[in-house]
């Protein structure tokens, strides 16, 4: 479509050169930037983003037709200039892509854990009855059960969009999108009409970005609060909360859509009852406005109690029976780098998981107490440029629910390995001597699955389905299953030749 198009969506701009020039495609990354693209200049944040206005020379070497910017450019090149370019970008690539989430029911999932693995239990219940469904988020974007990789968990606009058109084109009829706090506040969703939002739970994490924990909060009750202010029988919107969690009281008075709550503590419309948790999964009563069923399911821990009750609440509202549900759910497979089991292990247990706030963590290891036998090995570190305050408090929870502790290296960034496994150690509880500092973090899954005796539970947290580690000066491919599989086989080899 032409500049002039998309320069009509904005009523405050300043426009340059001749807006019939055609524009093929949007970005905001100038080393992606093909002929006639529009290259996007959102402005930069300290410690996350680089401002794009300083590459939109190097974007217009590389074919850009035109700009669009928040200040001026001595650049000789048909420019649209408006107050934030940022919601620009959202409205530009929604438009451009002729709004597909209109044509899908999206659901938005956000929280700060369990995102990811609600989001495969939904879409796997949806899925189950027969939907084409898409899903958005930490692992990837999959459509139609084809994964796709993708480099951040809530996408920027112009590739956001992309998909769901894709989605779209493809029939799907449900996408379920994981909804990051960042995402939320640099307004990467903007233009995305979604159906459902849910709640998982608020926790302290990514407080090096937004600050405070209210502004935290406040992030994510942006999806909420875009539900709509409508009440439309054709077009019904829908709260999922957390009844346990103070917070959701707080997105209740921000949303204008039907609230649904579930839960385990307080009273709620979707609830668990007489739940048992096994090292091989977790059995429950489920008691809802539509009746009551018992459900088995192959995922480990109270949490994940919570995140299938989430999903059950979602597909609920959909019309999906609970008959339909129960199967869909004794069939679940393993979600990668959630409560990971590493089947090559034979008599102990070795996990795989996400985990890297606080809560996360201390959620792993006490539902991993509730059913082990022998000692919990912990295995984990903090990433370097981000929120320090929370490195001796995972410390402190891991010496207090740990018989072992290696603390290692996660993602360091531009900080020193060493560094942040001192400030991890700060906070391991005084006379706690059974833990050991290992900067490689394949010594330390290493080390760990070698000492491990029958029963024992060794849990590698903190970076889940990543397959690489971030260094000041490179990336490199780095799997924590690969390589719990690797020492797994070392181990073997070893005792059958000795």
């Amino acid at each position: 479509m032409k500049l002039q198009e998309l320069a009509e969506l904005f009523t405050l701009k300043q426009t340059k050169g001749n807006l019939e020039v055609e524009i093929t495609g949007i970005q905001m990354d100038s080393r992606k930037i093909e002929k006639g693209h529009l290259f996007i200049c959102v402005p930069g944040i300290k410690g996350f983003l680089e401002d794009r206005h300083n590459y939109a020379k190097d974007a217009v070497k590389n074919g850009a037709a035109a700009l669009l910017v928040e200040r001026d450019l001595d650049i000789d090149i048909p420019t649209l200039k408006v107050k934030d370019a940022r919601l620009a970008m959202a409205v530009i690539a929604a438009h451009f892509y002729n709004n597909p989430s209109k044509a899908l029911k999206l659901i938005g999932i956000t929280g700060t854990n369990g995102k990811t693995t609600t989001s495969y239990i939904l879409e796997r219940l949806l899925a189950g009855t027969g939907y084409a469904t898409g899903l958005m988020g930490n692992n990837g974007v999959k459509v139609n059960g084809i994964l796709y990789p993708t480099d951040i968990n809530t996408q920027e606009p112009p590739i956001l969009q992309k998909n769901l058109r894709k989605m779209v084109d493809e029939k799907v009829r449900y996408c379920v999108m994981e909804v990051s706090s960042q995402g939320l506040d640099m307004r990467r969703i903007e233009g995305c009409h979604f159906r459902t939002a849910i709640f998982t739970n608020l926790t302290q994490d990514h407080l090096d970005y937004h600050g405070t924990f209210e502004e935290y909060r406040h992030a994510k009750g942006l999806l909420f609060s875009k539900l709509g202010n409508a009440f439309e029988p054709s077009d019904k919107r829908y709260a999922v909360l957390n009844a346990d969690d103070p917070a959701s009281e707080y997105y209740r008075k921000v949303t204008s859509a039907e609230v649904i709550t579930y839960g385990i503590n307080q009273s709620s419309d979707v609830t668990a009852k007489n739940i048992h948790i096994t090292s091989q999964g977790i059995n429950f009563l489920l008691s809802s406005y539509k009746g009551e069923i018992e459900l088995n399911l192959p995922l480990i821990g109270r949490f994940n109690v919570y995140n299938t009750l989430a999903a059950v609440a979602s597909a609920l509202l959909e019309g999906i029976s609970l008959e339909s549900i129960k199967h869909s759910l004794a069939a679940l497979p393993n979600i990668r780098g959630r409560m990971e089991i590493v089947k090559e292990a034979n008599d102990f247990l070795v996990l795989i998981d996400y985990a890297h706030s606080p809560d996360a963590l201390e959620n792993a290891l006490g539902t991993i107490k509730e059913f082990i036998k022998g000692r919990l090995i912990t295995v984990f570190g903090c990433g370097g440029d981000r929120d320090k305050s929370k490195r001796p408090i995972m410390g402190n929870i891991a010496s207090r629910l740990s018989d072992f502790i290696i603390i290692t290296s996660d993602n360091p960034r531009t900080e020193q390995p060493a560094s942040i496994m001192k400030d991890i150690e700060k906070g391991v509880i005084e006379g706690f001597s059974q833990y050991e500092l290992i900067e490689s973090r394949e010594d330390a899954i290493h080390k760990a699955i070698k000492m491990a005796s029958q029963d024992d539970v060794v849990l590698i947290a903190g970076k889940g389905h990543e397959t690489y580690q971030i260094y000041r000066d490179r990336t490199i491919h780095f799997d924590d299953k690969e390589t719990a599989i690797s020492a797994i086989h070392k181990r073997t080899n070893n005792m059958t030749s000795s």
